[in-house]
């Protein structure tokens, strides 16, 4: 009786365990967000939910072409999700609806077509990227509200889960 009661306890413990460590994953490395807008369409349109990889930045620098989410300079505790465009040291324009990082027009194959007013040049500073939504017609952005300070980027979105139909990677 006694080994039965030895195997139920360490099942217990071993439950317990991979309970533990699937609640610290998800809110400490992966973590749900709720697309709200049209701001990223027509990759992820209002009502997508994704994950997003919350060690990315602590671990890497961001890229061109991340989509990011962090919270809004704005007000602190709503949250954004928008594409990075420039990073530290590069210069971005926006002019004839194309996007030119260090003078030369970026390929953006995600983006919805549309007339944008012109933007820049500017150089982004160390500690800050410039982000666009892909639908830049309905996307408060960095045009708006400035650069992005890099310690407000909360985590890389990596891809959509629900509805299971738009299931893809980001």
């Amino acid at each position: 009786m006694e080994h039965k009661n030895s195997k139920t306890r360490w099942v217990l413990i071993l439950l317990g365990a991979v309970l533990l460590t699937g609640g610290l994953l998800r809110w400490v490395v992966l973590q749900p967000y709720l697309i709200p807008s049209p701001s990223m369409e027509p990759g992820m349109v209002p009502g997508d939910h994704i994950i997003v990889n919350r060690l990315s930045y602590r671990m890497w620098a961001p890229t061109r072409g991340d989509v990011v989410v962090f919270a809004f300079p704005k007000d602190l505790k709503r949250t954004f999700v928008k594409r990075v465009i420039a990073v530290e040291g590069e210069k971005v324009e926006l002019r004839d609806n194309k996007v030119f990082v260090n003078g030369v027009p970026i390929q953006e194959f995600y983006v919805k077509p549309g007339d944008y007013p012109p933007y820049g040049p500017e150089i982004v500073p160390v500690g800050k990227v410039f982000v666009l939504g892909d639908n830049r017609r309905e996307s408060e952005d960095s045009r708006e509200w400035g650069l992005l300070p890099k310690n407000y980027l909360l985590g890389k979105a990596w891809f959509i889960y629900y509805p299971i139909q738009r299931f893809k990677l980001i």
